[in-house]
């Protein structure tokens, strides 16, 4: 398997030896050849070759790294970044330069492990690199979430439940409007279930079993959601 480059980016020599060591054993422990590249600032990273992944700290001197992630989302779309910083304010601006994650320093290794092996994931599977997110807004929050890692969301009192892989999102929303930005891979079994045909485990004409958890199929979307399984199982063989 082709190495693969992971570049820090962190004014902070500390933190960039901290976590070069980490991702390091990390990847050996998954058996990943990775090259690991560190440098000091904004500037430095962008007059670089762009790297498959990059962790990049937002406060630095000269060229901030909201800055540097935005110079270099015109320049590569298909680098995977995670910001690594003690600042939490400048989230929501990360979703406009499609990060993968956002770690709040302190971080745990078992988080850093997380979001790792996310990003290698991707790395295997290209055609995942610029997948669906939906944002979800709670209250005065906003999670970011992978299309592909909803199992299946149902409604029920004008609320919309989302159960995930890393859990369940529930806010005020509409399966009608949700269905409409989730695509092919995604079927409305009944009024109140869409799933994800990719964790579909077993059905019969009533209900359809997932990797966790089960959904209603109503009569008159049985013959509907045969055919667009049938064809999610073919498009997945010719992958």
């Amino acid at each position: 398997m082709k190495p693969i480059t992971i570049m820090i980016c962190d004014d902070d020599k500390t933190l960039q030896k901290l976590l070069r060591q980490k991702i390091e054993k990390l990847c050996a422990d998954r058996n990943r050849a990775c090259r690991i590249v560190c440098c000091n600032s904004g500037e430095e990273m962008l007059a670089l070759p762009a790297p498959d992944v990059l962790f990049l700290d937002i406060q630095m001197s000269g060229k901030n790294g909201m800055e540097t992630a935005r110079e270099l989302r015109r320049r590569h779309e298909d680098t995977i970044l995670i910001f690594v910083t003690a600042m939490s304010e400048y989230v929501f601006e990360a979703f406009d330069v499609d990060a993968l994650h956002y770690l709040i320093k302190p971080f745990s290794d078992e988080k850093l492990q997380e979001v790792l092996d996310k990003a290698l994931r991707q790395l295997q599977s290209p055609t995942e690199i610029k997948e669906k997110i939906l944002l979800v807004k709670q209250g005065g929050l906003s999670t970011k979430v992978f299309l592909s890692d909803i199992i299946y969301a149902e409604v029920f009192n004008r609320k919309v439940m989302l159960h995930t892989l890393d859990g369940d999102i529930e806010y005020y929303g509409k399966l009608t409007d949700l269905s409409e930005q989730t695509g092919a891979d995604f079927f409305r079994t009944h009024r109140a279930y869409l799933i994800n045909l990719k964790y579909v485990e077993k059905y019969n004409a009533t209900t359809i079993w997932l990797e966790q958890g089960t959904a209603l199929l109503s009569k008159r979307q049985f013959a509907g959601f045969v055919q667009q399984y049938m064809q999610y199982i073919n498009r997945q063989r010719k992958k």
